[in-house]
């Protein structure tokens, strides 16, 4: 980040009520970082809200401690957003730390989703990530930018409200994208940006805490944004997917997964009943979605084994 040929930035580090020496090592290897302290863990989405508050920019660059950045890779962004208005945000092209060959699960080159809510990306159906051949490099419309590198006009950020702070991570971000694209901007993918994302480094893949947010956060999510006469019957497939992928997980001796699916449909029937923030619901509904696939990701993956983006949407433009 300090090595950006764009100069005109500041770095931000907001510091989520972590236990480690972090703080400390930001404070004597590089003092001139501002920092923003919280006296306990808000979570990804409160932890924005809050730290965002405090900063004054045209734009924001939500990027994660362990993303890897290079020196052109704010320009093309910044062109992308300046010479289009109506585009709220973007995110780079993003690959993995690990092998820069293959794009990295947590948005790759831009995040869709399909008719019942699950999210894929160009480059990453379910846990299936492509090498990167330059297949997805057209900069375009998507559903959502990934959080872990989201690019985002402040303004549309404050105007939408933030992160919605109960999902306190995952999904945070389709949720934001979704509303703004209902309120008539657009989310674009900038693969001429890239960045290298190490990925997991607090809840990995697997992790029970973060099966129990995804899929909560994500019922809560399609209530939400989908209009009533959608979502009904779109939920009532879900329930059932989710409960067979569920039984499935405590078959195959994934106790914890059974449990933490079971959490989350209760937990939503709790957010249902007492916890509706309505600032956090869209603001308008008029917008036309981009990055939206019609059909079922888990029939087009699992039955007909299609493992890549290319294969099941096709070309894009």
């Amino acid at each position: 980040m300090v090595a950006s040929d764009y100069r005109n930035f500041e770095i931000i580090v907001a510091d989520n009520g972590s236990a480690d020496d972090s703080v400390s090592f930001l404070q004597q290897f590089y003092p001139a970082i501002r920092l923003i302290q919280f006296p306990v863990n808000y979570g990804f989405a409160k932890g924005y809200n809050e730290a965002l508050k405090q900063v004054e920019s045209d734009y924001f660059m939500i990027l994660n401690s362990d993303v890897e950045v290079h020196p052109g890779w704010l320009t093309p962004m910044i062109g992308l957003l300046e010479n289009d208005q109506n585009i709220a945000a973007c995110q780079p092209k993003i690959l993995s730390y690990n092998n820069k060959k293959l794009f990295e699960y947590a948005g790759a080159a831009g995040g869709w989703l399909d008719k019942y809510g699950y999210p894929f990306a160009k480059g990453r159906i379910f846990d299936v990530c492509e090498e990167d051949h330059g297949q997805y490099d057209q900069t375009e419309p998507i559903f959502w930018a990934s959080g872990a590198a989201l690019f985002i006009r402040a303004k549309v950020f404050h105007e939408m409200m933030g992160f919605d702070e109960y999902f306190f991570a995952h999904q945070e971000e389709i949720d934001l994208c979704w509303r703004i694209q209902l309120a008539g901007y657009k989310i674009y993918s900038c693969p001429s940006s890239v960045v290298y994302h190490v990925g997991g480094g607090t809840l990995p893949r697997g992790n029970s805490l973060k099966t129990y947010l995804n899929f909560r956060n994500n019922r809560i999510m399609m209530w939400k944004n989908m209009p009533l006469s959608k979502k009904l019957w779109v939920l009532t497939v879900r329930s059932f997917l989710d409960s067979l992928s569920a039984w499935k997980g405590l078959l195959t001796g994934d106790g914890g997964y059974f449990i933490a699916i079971a959490r989350a449909q209760l937990a939503f029937l709790k957010w249902w009943l007492f916890y509706q923030d309505k600032k956090f619901f869209p603001a308008s509904t008029k917008g036309k979605l981009s990055g939206y696939f019609n059909k079922n990701m888990v029939w087009q993956h699992f039955a007909k084994k299609k493992n890549s983006f290319s294969e099941i949407v096709g070309k894009t433009k």
